[in-house]
């Protein structure tokens, strides 16, 4: 009996967030200590985007999404992006 896999929905609405860095770590006295939008788009797009991202800097970057079952949370970290990128190729 085949266990069915969890659907992904890689056209929802997402944002890659960009935390304030300095000497390519988090900035921890930057004035606004958030992360910021740097780009609107899919979900599939901003893995895409942030996938483009020097290998040195993803750790500053994340994606913010609507939850989508206990695969993809609101708030997507950069170790997680990598990972359900390989599942995107992978479908």
């Amino acid at each position: 009996m085949l266990k069915e896999c969890p659907q992904t929905d890689f056209h929802a609405p997402a944002v890659l967030k960009k935390w304030p860095s300095k000497n390519n770590e988090r900035a921890k006295d930057a004035v606004w200590p958030i992360p910021y939008s740097v780009f609107d788009g899919t979900l599939g797009e901003c893995i895409t985007k942030f996938l483009e991202q020097p290998l040195r800097q993803r750790h500053l970057y994340e994606i913010h999404t609507a939850r989508q079952g206990e695969l993809i949370p609101e708030v997507i970290s950069a170790e997680l992006v990598v990972e359900i990128a390989r599942l995107r190729d992978f479908l």
